[in-house]
């Protein structure tokens, strides 16, 4: 049972998003995993907070899920933005998994580094291999990294025997 959730906090395009990344996970190359949305609930007429943008119909909570991981979300209007401060981790199995999934989600290229990037939504997310951990306990593979924006499997390795 997951008993920690991460909670995300979008101006005004929850849904969107929460569509996007089941979108994103339905459509990886990996097998027997099940991403959706679980529920939403919407503002209704009247639900406004004080300085904050009108809201009806926008999503008060959303929950979705990842591969098995939960995630809750909202429109909470423009107040707070996403940095790379949190970051979502996706291990990946194999270059075609890193491949897609930087394909997807990359949209900021200035943002990319090490493994890092930034979707369309201002999501900071890290693309790694699954055997990173492994990859890294040689600091020369450590070192390639430094240089990489999407992360190289062959590369790592190499460096990390070299």
């Amino acid at each position: 049972m997951q008993k920690i959730t991460p909670f995300l906090w979008f101006a005004d395009k929850a849904e969107e998003a929460m569509n996007f990344y089941v979108e994103v996970f339905n459509g990886a190359p990996r097998k027997n995993t099940e991403s959706k949305v679980v529920s939403i609930l919407r503002y209704e007429q009247g639900m406004e907070t004080p300085g904050m943008p009108a809201m009806e119909g926008k999503v008060l909570t959303g929950v979705f899920e990842l591969d098995g991981q939960r995630f809750m979300c909202l429109d909470g209007g423009p107040a707070f933005q996403f940095n790379e401060a949190v970051s979502m981790l996706v291990e990946c199995e194999d270059q075609a998994e890193i491949d897609y999934f930087w394909d997807k989600l990359s949209t900021v290229p200035e943002s990319e580094q090490c493994g890092w990037l930034k979707d369309m939504y201002g999501v900071s997310w890290q693309i790694v291999p699954r055997d990173l951990g492994k990859i890294f306990e040689n600091p020369k593979a450590i070192n390639a990294m430094l240089s990489m924006k999407k992360l190289d499997i062959a590369a790592l390795k190499a460096a990390a025997e070299a």
